[in-house]
């Protein structure tokens, strides 16, 4: 019997942190972010103004939900891995106990075969972005993977791998 061929590891590129005081304080702060981190990983992509533009969009995105969702105390950080054409962005943020279950819910719809559908639905209803219809978009839109991992009460970390190389624009 044959061993299976171990999946290659994620390699760290790059890691973020501030505190979320100092995150929540500008919303800019999101387009500030995601654009650095962008331009920090891209250069070395077969078209990095590509990359970096779809990259940068996806991470904007989800800085955005950590902003509307977290807490002023603690720390936000961001973690970019590559593994071959894939991107994963760990992002740990302050959440308070009782927006854990919003999470959980959140993230499990974006695996649901009704995924699109509730996408399209939400997106025609509502006024404004919900942190929902943002993971629902980044399922639908950047083929993202979601998944959430919880070590302390007191904060989360969304994982989002992002196959941005087989986009096609």
């Amino acid at each position: 019997m044959h061993a299976a061929a171990a999946e290659p590891a994620f390699e760290p590129l790059i890691r973020l942190e501030m505190e979320m005081e100092t995150f929540l304080s500008d919303w800019q702060h999101c387009d500030y972010l995601s654009s650095f981190l962008a331009r920090m990983i891209s250069h070395n992509r077969t078209d990095p103004v590509r990359h970096a533009n779809f990259f940068s969009s996806a991470l904007n995105e989800l800085l955005e939900v950590s902003f509307r969702g977290g807490s002023s105390g603690g720390r936000i950080g961001c973690t970019v891995y590559r593994q071959g054409e894939l991107e994963r962005v760990k992002l740990s943020f302050p959440c308070p106990p009782g927006q854990h279950d919003f999470y959980r819910e959140a993230v499990s719809k974006t695996r649901k075969g009704d995924a699109y559908a509730r996408y399209l639905d939400a997106v025609s209803t509502a006024l404004a972005p919900t942190r929902e219809i943002v993971l629902l978009d980044l399922a639908i839109n950047f083929e993202a993977e979601i998944s959430l991992e919880e070590e302390a009460s007191s904060s989360i970390t969304l994982v989002v791998d992002l196959p941005l190389g087989g986009i096609v624009s």
